[in-house]
């Protein structure tokens, strides 16, 4: 009895003190949830108090300090018939709802988007970014999300949303047309056309999307290094310059490695092919563009002959054409088993087994005499 008179003299404080970064709403915990009359109720900045009465939502505190009263429980009075007010304790839940940001929130998309590009054709995406979340309308919350919850949390609500973006995200992405290579400089305006055809959605469970970015939009790997290799080849420019370039390096470096030259002068013989052929490409006129475009109209480069080297004597000569090996036949410095040497051969070969020049032979020896002559 004593006890009991004591803890009457006591004026009841109704407060939440959220010390957590993700609690969005949570209930304020009585024995037997009565509330005594005239309470003392103070809502924190970033918070707001509902009062439910038997499952239906009744009265909502923004922030500051209220006495609990008939006056300013009008929707818990008329729920309760206090007509002429009260003075007896009364039972009602108190949920607090924080109605501060919770930001970057996760999302992103947990297989790949297929879609066809106007440059590249059929490609897949993958995409990620963070969103912010906030409580616009409490009773919303607690009755189309939270229900009886006494401690709802961000993680209960962020799978739902992270599926709302993604699929909201890829019917965009989809119909947007933009090319992929152009995707990076509109994530702006991605990212808040998204947000705007989503925010219905988050209203209806109470929320508000003040927020969502989209931080990187990726290919598949092998798509991606098909891109480094374009790059890698925009780089370098001019093609044929750059073979040339290549090939004058490879002839440096033969002739400051002798031991690489072959014997029976192989080595020096591919370094004078390789010299031959580059000293004819930069001899050849690069073809002019015509109409804007970038030479695409010109005409091929006319074939070049193929040049064999004649061993001699134990020593190399030539380069010749078929028209100079047809003089060297003719000088007697060629016949069918003179070793010659051209590009692309593995080793010195004997000139009537190469087939090439088989036709230099065929016609090297006068037909027969006629019967009778």
């Amino acid at each position: 009895m004593i006890w009991n008179k004591i803890r009457g003299e006591f004026i009841d404080i109704i407060e939440w003190l959220d010390d957590s970064q993700d609690t969005m709403v949570y209930r304020f915990e009585r024995y037997g949830n009565e509330i005594k009359n005239g309470a003392k109720l103070t809502v924190r900045p970033g918070q707001s108090a509902v009062f439910v009465n038997e499952g239906e939502i009744a009265d909502v505190f923004a922030p500051g300090m209220y006495e609990l009263k008939t006056e300013n429980l009008p929707i818990l009075s008329t729920l309760q018939g206090w007509k002429y007010g009260f003075s007896s304790p009364f039972k009602a839940e108190v949920y607090f709802v924080t109605t501060r940001r919770f930001t970057d929130l996760k999302w992103g998309t947990k297989n790949p988007i297929m879609l066809r590009d106007p440059e590249f054709g059929p490609v897949r995406l993958r995409a990620f970014g963070t969103y912010t979340v906030q409580a616009h309308d409490a009773p919303t919350l607690i009755r189309e999300i939270v229900g009886t919850d006494g401690h709802f949390t961000t993680d209960e609500i962020t799978n739902q949303l992270r599926n709302l973006i993604v699929s909201r995200f890829a019917t965009i992405i989809g119909g947007s047309r933009i090319p992929v290579l152009d995707l990076a400089g509109n994530y702006d305006q991605l990212g808040e056309f998204i947000r705007e055809r989503i925010k219905p959605e988050f209203e209806a469970y109470g929320l508000d999307i003040p927020k969502l970015l989209i931080e990187n939009i990726s290919l598949p790997p092998a798509v991606e290094e098909a891109l480094d290799r374009r790059t890698s080849m925009g780089v370098i420019g001019d093609l044929s310059k750059y073979t040339q370039y290549q090939t004058a390096e490879a002839i440096t470096a033969a002739a400051e490695n002798p031991g690489g030259m072959a014997a029976g002068g192989m080595g020096m013989g591919m370094g004078f092919a390789m010299a031959n052929q580059m000293a004819g490409a930069l001899n050849q006129p690069q073809p002019a563009p015509q109409n804007g475009a970038a030479g695409s109209a010109a005409p091929p480069p006319l074939p070049q002959q193929v040049a064999f080297y004649v061993a001699v004597n134990g020593q190399q000569t030539g380069p010749f054409d078929l028209n100079g090996l047809r003089g060297e036949l003719a000088a007697g410095r060629l016949n069918r088993d003179s070793l010659v040497w051209t590009q692309g051969m593995a080793a010195w070969t004997a000139a009537a087994q190469v087939a090439q020049l088989q036709s230099l032979f065929a016609s090297a020896a006068p037909p027969p005499l006629p019967p009778g002559a």
